[in-house]
């Protein structure tokens, strides 16, 4: 357009209207969601238990697993906010659906394996939380593809700890 006939406006958008603090709340709302899930594994810590299991060689040392859940967490909560700041439509809704879905599924997991102690229903909850994990990253990319993209590692390790709780119950 020239100079004198400027561009039509674009009707405002009300993820850009939930600037500044509404932005930081959402944020922190998501970050809370997420090491919520997180909080279940403290209330059951693997313990003498959990050493006594015959884990496979390739079990990573215990202190890892802490920071590596810190990291995705706060992966996990920043691609939630991402979509939900996004203008509301149902392919949102679903997206953040299926994210609240698998945050269950995944506290569930520290419930089932170490305070009932059943590698077994540890590891049906991990197969379901997978699943619910991959439609979450589609979800994700059909709203924001950055916010899909972030889930991978998070993927990545969830793979790795599906596979070790699988020869962990199968060692039993």
């Amino acid at each position: 357009m020239s100079a004198t006939h400027p561009a039509p406006s674009r009707p405002s958008d009300p993820a850009a209207m939930r600037g500044g603090p509404t932005l930081a709340a959402g944020l922190i709302g998501w970050l809370l969601l997420c090491f919520g899930a997180a909080a279940m594994g403290a209330f059951f810590p693997p313990g003498e238990w959990y050493q006594a299991l015959a884990k496979p060689s390739w079990t990573p040392p215990g202190w890892l697993f802490g920071p590596v859940w810190t990291v995705l967490y706060v992966v996990m909560a920043i691609a939630a906010w991402r979509v939900w700041r996004t203008a509301a439509s149902p392919a949102r809704s679903l997206a953040l659906g299926l994210m609240l879905a698998q945050l269950l599924l995944n506290a569930a997991w520290s419930v089932l394996f170490f305070g009932l102690r059943s590698p077994a229903l540890a590891f049906a909850d991990i197969c379901a939380l997978w699943l619910l994990l991959v439609a979450t990253m589609m979800a994700f990319r059909r709203v924001d593809a950055p916010a899909g993209w972030m889930m991978v590692p998070y993927l990545a390790w969830v793979s790795f700890a599906l596979v070790l709780n699988g020869a962990i119950w199968q060692a039993q």
